[in-house]
């Protein structure tokens, strides 16, 4: 059976060598006897799949030795606790600034821990673009700025790295890690879900800097606790062993790429693709200001909302599946994240004029 281009937001495509590895060591791994998923956390097998995992992450990103890199659980809805636990270090307020489904949620989680700040926000209109940091109106005494640098819905991404002084600058990264090289030492904190370009769910990504640990509030469980999980090398409690495992293969493969700096040229041809076809067309509408379009969540609509379903059924029946846009605005999206080849990218924007070429007379 052909596999799909599938242009889901995530759990997302990944590499289909990676699958392939993975299934061929199912059962055995590297002469173990043992699939990864039997593997006890704490024997030699395991340990060792983490500690590489970690090494070639570092590799990718070029990650300062000052900071720690922790594999956890609960997704970024998690972090959006998690992070005010550790992170507010006595403080009482926070800023963020939100630009759409993903800072309201990390707003409103937030709010449960401290006053919350919100420093600029977009949605004035209507969450298509990043506000400039002139608008922004930070707090004298934060205990850190919160942004969400790439909007999964809304297809928002900062293409420029906020300067926030002294304060830590913390990025949800959940929808665009590893797609293209980082200023690790730029921020305070990392953090971001493994199910986009990572690896499958069930996987957290935190990178912290080490001074910013160790200071958690009091009642911070002790598995929430970044300097806990540092000491114990992710390992407090038991961790997604399977998916530090493909996590670990992809960064493999993507250094076998050539690393972020290639992926991220192939990333900006393929989203060249798709909206210099958007740009153009009259039977299709890209809603995101051009300078803050993201390179992997790609909204658009078609201008008549009667067509979505003839849309996504005749896409489907061409091998294309998980375009239908979130459900929160409604219309499409393509999520073009690492391992979704240019060729899938070719065929939308094929399927597209051909569409608009019906319908739009």
């Amino acid at each position: 059976m052909a596999r799909a281009f599938n242009f889901s937001a995530g759990p997302a495509v990944l590499p289909e060598t990676v699958l392939r590895q993975a299934a061929d060591e199912m059962l055995d791994w590297h002469g173990s006897g043992m699939s990864v998923m039997e593997m006890s956390h704490r024997g030699e097998e395991f340990v060792s799949i983490r500690a590489e995992a970690e090494k070639d992450l570092r590799e990718l990103l070029a990650v300062p030795e000052n900071y720690k890199v922790l594999f956890l659980q609960g997704g970024a809805i998690a972090e959006n606790a998690i992070v005010p636990m550790n992170l507010l270090r006595g403080r009482r307020v926070a800023d963020y600034v939100n630009t759409g489904e993903w800072s309201k949620k990390s707003i409103k989680e937030a709010g449960k821990y401290c006053r919350v700040n919100v420093a600029a926000s977009s949605e004035d209109r209507r969450f298509t673009y990043i506000p400039p940091q002139s608008d922004w109106k930070l707090s004298k005494d934060a205990g850190y700025v919160h942004i969400c640098s790439n909007e999964t819905i809304g297809g928002l991404e900062y293409h420029w790295v906020p300067d926030t002084g002294a304060v830590p600058l913390v990025a949800d990264m959940s929808s665009h890690i590893l797609s293209r090289p980082v200023d690790v030492a730029k921020y305070g904190l990392i953090y971001g879900g493994a199910q986009k370009n990572i690896g499958p769910a069930g996987l957290t990504l935190v990178i912290v800097r080490d001074d910013l640990i160790g200071q958690a509030a009091a009642f911070t469980p002790s598995a929430f606790d970044y300097q806990q999980q540092a000491e114990a090398d992710s390992m407090f409690n038991t961790p997604p062993t399977y998916a530090i495992y493909v996590a670990g293969l992809v960064f493999k493969w993507a250094k076998a790429q050539g690393g972020l700096a290639e992926i991220e040229r192939r990333n900006i041809a393929k989203a060249a693709l798709l909206y210099d076809y958007l740009d153009q067309s009259a039977f299709f509408v890209s809603p995101v200001e051009p300078r803050d379009r993201s390179r992997m969540n790609v909204p658009f609509w078609l201008r008549n909302a009667a067509l979505d379903g003839a849309f996504l059924d005749g896409a489907k029946a061409q091998g294309m599946v998980q375009l239908k846009g979130h459900r929160t605005v409604g219309g499409m999206r393509a999520s073009i994240y690492n391992a979704m080849p240019v060729e899938g990218v070719r065929q939308l924007v094929a399927y597209m004029r051909a569409f608009e070429d019906r319908y739009g007379k």
